[in-house]
């Protein structure tokens, strides 16, 4: 009988250990609460302060305190590591709040930020200035953008919208307020259309008005077609559109002199036109021409981009630029052009030179990051921006039905632009579940 009782024993303690490694893998959202949350928690705090010593984030103490802990408490003087001021466990990671002692800035912790990694065991490790003096250790303790789950608090709101998943666990939203202009970069099969349509099924949900260039006849955009103001699906049509669109943002600065503004959103409720946000799907198409006839179209249609992306802010259009690659060698204005370009976005691309067009103006370090993004991970990008912050971030994975469903849910948000009317998509009639009624119905004579 002892021997059975030992057997069992055994056999559960090896069965359980099989599990916890199976969830470690298969599992990490389970696996994360139950033993890497006290493992790593009890890891950094057993080891914070050797760790911080041996990666170089210690300072001398003051003259003071150096006073106090040779003479009062009679100790041997330490240098000082940042205090700790909350500790928070997260669903993916754990969250450290650090008071700075003087002598250390944020950037002497993102520095050592893989170091630290290897140190407590953990995926990886962002540092966060929440406020001068305070920086927050985001540590993840598993690879989140392996199987990306959105946080059930991002919603959009406001002109900001939840598209993807950051590498410390948290949404990256794409902020119209912010970065007014942007550009999105990524080779085929990248993900880059993933995160367009993410993009898109966000702002169908808010009271803004879409418009949509895609100049390959369509076939990305038209089919949300019930959410768009209007659609643009050949060069021709998008330098008319553009050119209504210049006309438009100069009547909008029209109404901000009448009212003493500067600004669409410093404008009354009551006479505040729609805000526009324009989807162009691969830019490539409005800068090349096949022959000598196109390049007046070509001029017009890229001297109305530059000015709206120069001015257009203030009075509530926004551009979001998409294509395969983007430089000076699409030809006069495509520097300028990028200039403007705030937000940055870089899936994976074909060569470095991509990724350096996109991210080396604002945030060179994470060039090297962005060439390195696998083709099995399709949605993962480098999200960058003129403060010179970046960010790993991944798209959840969306059908294009989906988006084509959020649109036809939220197809009475269009606003009413009258001026948009001419470039306004047909909208394609749902059949009806029973479909067609080939026979007309008669009454019965007697």
């Amino acid at each position: 009988m002892t021997d059975l009782s030992v057997w069992l024993e055994a056999t559960g303690a090896l069965a359980g250990a099989g599990g916890l490694g199976y969830a470690k893998y298969r599992a990490p959202r389970v696996y994360w609460p139950l033993v890497g949350l006290p493992v790593t928690w009890g890891r950094f705090s057993l080891s914070y302060r050797s760790t911080m010593d041996v990666c170089g984030l210690t300072v001398h103490p003051s003259g003071l305190r150096a006073f106090m802990t040779r003479n009062v408490a009679r100790r041997e003087v330490q240098p000082v590591p940042p205090k700790v001021r909350r500790v928070r466990p997260t669903s993916t990671g754990l969250r450290v709040t650090l008071r700075l002692p003087a002598g250390l800035e944020p950037a002497d912790l993102a520095a050592s930020s893989e170091r630290l990694r290897h140190a407590w065991g953990v995926h990886s490790v962002t540092v966060v200035e929440t406020k001068p003096g305070f920086v927050e250790l985001r540590m993840t303790g598993y690879d989140v953008l392996r199987r990306v789950r959105m946080p059930r608090k991002a919603r959009p709101h406001g002109m900001a919208v939840p598209v993807a998943l950051r590498e410390d666990g948290t949404a990256f939203e794409r902020d119209y307020r912010k970065a007014p202009m942007a550009l999105t970069l990524g080779a085929n099969q990248s993900g880059k259309s993933m995160y367009l349509r993410s993009l898109i099924k966000g702002l169908a949900e808010l009271p803004v008005g879409l418009v949509g260039v895609d100049c390959k006849r369509g076939v990305e955009q038209s089919a949300f077609a019930p959410r768009l103001s209007a659609l643009a699906t050949t060069p021709d049509q998008a330098a008319s559109l553009f050119g209504v669109l210049v006309v438009e943002m100069e009547e909008r600065f029209d109404l901000l002199n009448l009212h003493g503004v500067s600004d669409l959103w410093e404008l009354p409720e009551d006479v505040r036109p729609a805000p526009l946000i324009v989807l162009v799907d691969e830019v490539s198409e409005l800068f090349l021409i096949s022959s000598r006839k196109d390049e007046e179209r070509r001029e017009r249609l890229v001297t109305s981009l530059i000015r709206l992306a120069q001015m257009a802010r203030a009075v509530g259009i926004y551009l979001e630029i998409c294509g395969q690659r983007f430089g000076s060698d699409l030809g006069k204005g495509a520097t300028m052009l990028r200039a403007q370009l705030t937000g940055r976005v870089v899936h994976r691309v074909n060569d470095k030179q991509t990724a350096e067009m996109g991210l080396a103006d604002v945030a060179p370090e994470a060039v090297h990051v962005a060439s390195l993004i696998p083709m099995e991970r399709p949605g993962t990008a480098v999200a960058a921006d003129a403060s010179g912050g970046w960010s790993k971030i991944r798209t959840p994975e969306i059908s294009k039905a989906e988006v084509v469903v959020a649109c036809r849910e939220f197809a009475h948000l269009v606003p009413d632009l009258p001026f948009l009317d001419p470039f306004r998509p047909t909208v394609p009639v749902e059949a009806s579940a029973d479909g067609p009624v080939l026979v007309k119905p008669r009454p019965v004579t007697e």
